[in-house]
């Protein structure tokens, strides 16, 4: 898509923007090339969703339905071919500092120890090294990694190591947290801590985070609400709100809830096709 149709189509999207809104997505497509690189696949189609401020957003669809596609694009790593993708109603048209992403691989620097590599992005910001390791130990306490601090990434577990790449995120002070399957790769036991860290973690900083997760259990545990995509090209099917308080997301608390339960049931069905839209 040009420069000047692109322009033209965030402008367009701009006349049903929700003024809550941090992210505001419409009519969004996206198209990736093949892997021969001979044709296009549509990965997102007609997609319209907002993400409120402070929010937290999971979502949540069959494989290929293009979630990760979608955190890429915001992330500004993919332009779409049509539709308008903004920012506090600016349009996204590359990556910036106001975004930070967690991916499922930890993408952590080997040679460096944990307290350097939470504070990489400080240090490629010039930030001189005195406040820049006392903000990553302040991080460090957060994830309660602060002992961890003069480690390499071999000495630690799986989990230890997606602690420290939310750590690194957050030490930038991102306006908006991309999540793309982060906790995937861990095992079920370190996954439920990480999910309960995340839960205390995000309610301490209160910044919005877009979640991306092939888990209903992990989304309805997460978010305040669940955005749930169709079979690919993705488009958004419906959206759920998790009326669950804060104060009761640990897995001790949700094991016999049975709101809980009720809203999993509903997502998974949204997800699986038994159940329409709202």
């Amino acid at each position: 898509m040009t420069g000047a149709l692109w322009a033209s189509a965030a402008r367009a999207g701009t006349e049903s923007v929700d003024a809550a809104a941090k992210i505001t997505i419409r009519d969004l497509s996206i198209d990736y090339a093949t892997e021969d690189g001979r044709s296009r696949h549509r990965a997102v189609e007609g997609l319209s969703l907002d993400v409120r401020e402070n929010e937290f957003l999971a979502v949540v669809g069959p494989s290929g339905c293009g979630k990760s596609t979608l955190i890429a694009a915001i992330a500004g790593f993919l332009r779409p071919c049509s539709g308008s993708l903004l920012l506090d109603g600016r349009m996204i048209s590359g990556p910036g500092a106001d975004r930070g992403v967690v991916f499922q691989e930890y993408a952590l620097l080997p040679w460096r120890t944990v307290l350097d590599n939470v504070t990489l992005g400080l240090r490629l910001r010039g930030v001189a090294r005195v406040e820049r390791d006392r903000i990553g130990r302040q991080f460090l306490e957060t994830i309660n990694l602060a002992d961890a601090a003069g480690k390499y990434p071999h000495q630690l577990s799986g989990g230890m190591k997606q602690r420290v790449a939310v750590a690194r995120t957050l030490a930038n002070r991102p306006e908006i947290m991309l999540m793309d399957e982060p906790f995937a790769a861990v095992d079920a036991q370190s996954r439920m801590t990480l999910q309960e860290e995340l839960v205390r973690i995000w309610s301490q900083s209160r910044v919005t985070v877009l979640f991306v997760t092939h888990s209903v259990e992990e989304a309805v545990f997460l978010a305040d609400r669940v955005a749930v995509l169709t079979p690919g090209p993705g488009r958004l099917k419906a959206t759920i709100d998790v009326d669950i308080p804060r104060e009761e997301r640990s897995w001790a608390a949700l094991g016999g809830n049975p709101r809980f339960a009720v809203l999993r049931e509903r997502v998974l069905g949204l997800v699986r096709g038994t159940e329409g839209g709202p």
